[in-house]
């Protein structure tokens, strides 16, 4: 048997050593859990350094995915019967004739119209790929789009997310399955970004071109 001789007191580190590595190991496991873990899986950066580094586009596409899971694993549902309108109430007198009285007229003024952008933009989904394009749009602008799905069918998610909302909240405009061109227009219902979501599930490369015309502020790709 080979016999080991125990440290001495003096060869133990002591316990303001200790402390100082605890510390020091604590505070880095914080710092990955707030610039890595916590963009990465749950798209929260309170630093900004995940998004500098991709990790908050990661984290909010792993949302996205999972809300596409669960919508299609959800039951259809029923549609419901449009209600017959009522009838139509019966006109009301014409009132007496009275005499018009001379009002000065007033010039209109001027409102200046918005400012349009006009963008196009192209990207490529290998099977199973997805990705989303969103705009800047403040609530009430409106904002016209078309696009087209070279190479085969995909599904799609037209939505809109508001600035510092909870987590996890967006709202849809449209959506489908299997589509390979869709066009339309919608109306910001709040400040935020708001876009596209698409998921190539065929075994082609798609190749998707959007246009976009609308009052909106910027582009994110």
């Amino acid at each position: 048997m080979f016999n080991t001789p125990l440290p001495t007191v003096n060869e133990l580190p002591s316990t303001r050593k200790l402390v100082r590595s605890t510390v020091i190991a604590l505070l880095t496991a914080v710092g990955l859990l707030v610039t890595v873990v916590m963009p990465s899986e749950y798209a929260i950066d309170p630093t900004g350094v995940g998004r500098a580094l991709g990790l908050t586009q990661m984290g909010e596409l792993k949302i996205i995915l999972a809300q596409e899971a669960l919508t299609d694993a959800a039951p259809p549902q029923a549609v419901s019967p449009t209600p017959t309108p009522a009838p139509a109430p019966a006109p009301a007198p014409a009132p007496a004739p009275q005499i018009a009285q001379i009002q000065p007229v007033t010039q209109p003024v001027a409102v200046p119209a918005p400012v349009l952008k006009t963008n196009q933009m192209t990207v490529t989904l290998k099977p199973g790929e997805g990705t989303e394009i969103k705009l800047e749009v403040l609530k009430n602008k409106t904002v016209s789009y078309e696009w087209t799905a070279a190479g085969g069918p995909v599904n799609y998610d037209t939505h809109g997310e508001p600035y510092n909302g909870e987590k996890g909240y967006f709202h849809s405009y449209n959506k489908g399955k299997q589509v390979k061109s869709d066009k339309g227009q919608f109306t910001a219902i709040f400040d935020g970004t708001h876009g596209w979501f698409w998921r190539n599930r065929s075994n082609n490369d798609v190749t998707i071109s959007l246009k976009t015309t609308g009052d909106y502020l910027s582009v994110k790709q």
